[in-house]
C-alpha cells in the first residue's frame, strides 16, 4: 500500500510545481494582498515527514519549505471486490521562516491560502486510481525558534481517494 502514498505524494508535488500551480496562485494572492511573498522553487519541496529541528540539522533547508507526505492510509472497502478501496490522508506542511516576528503570521496565511486555492484548481481524477474531491483542513502551528530565527508551520491535511484492483 505504500505505492499509494508514493503515487499521491509525487502527483501532489507535480501539481504544485506545475506552471499555473502554486507559484501562479502565490503571485496572484501577493498582488491582491499587496504583500510581497516569494515563490517556492523546486528545491524547496520535500517528501519527508520530518520535524523542523531534524530537517535543519540534516539538510540544507531554504525557506519557505514545503513538505508533502502521507500521514495515514485507510482501506475502507468502499468498492467491495478491489484490492484497495479507501483513502490516503495527505499533508502539505508549509514552513515559513523570517528573521523578524512581524508578518510571519500573514505570510504563512498567504502561503496556506495559495495551497488551498491550488488544491481547488486540481479537483478530480488524478489518474493511477487517485481522486481528489476537494476537502481539506488547515491547522496553524505556533511560531517557534528555528530557520532564520522564527519558524511557523501550517499544515494542510486532505484525503485522496484511492482505488486499486
Amino acid at each position: 500500500m505504500t505505492s499509494i502514498a508514493d503515487s499521491a505524494t509525487a502527483t501532489i508535488i507535480t501539481l504544485l510545481s506545475a506552471p499555473g500551480g502554486l507559484n501562479a496562485t502565490i503571485a496572484a494572492l501577493a498582488a491582491t494582498a499587496d504583500t510581497p511573498i516569494p515563490p517556492v522553487l523546486a528545491g524547496q519541496f520535500f517528501t519527508d515527514n520530518v520535524s523542523s529541528d531534524i530537517a535543519e540539522k540534516s539538510q540544507d533547508i531554504k525557506y519557505t519549505a514545503i513538505y508533502v507526505y502521507c500521514d495515514k492510509i485507510a482501506n475502507t472497502l468502499q468498492e467491495k471486490f478491489r484490492t484497495f478501496s479507501g483513502y490516503a490522508q495527505m499533508v502539505i506542511d508549509v514552513r515559513v521562516s523570517q528573521d523578524r516576528l512581524d508578518g510571519i503570521d500573514r505570510a504563512s496565511q498567504l502561503y496556506s491560502e495559495s495551497v488551498a486555492q491550488t488544491l481547488n484548481q486540481v479537483r478530480g481524477d488524478w489518474g493511477q486510481g487517485l481522486f481528489y474531491a476537494g476537502k481539506y483542513e488547515i491547522s496553524f502551528g505556533p511560531v517557534k525558534h528555528g530557520g532564520r530565527n522564527f519558524l511557523k508551520s501550517v499544515k494542510v491535511t486532505f484525503p485522496v481517494d484511492a482505488s486499486i484492483d
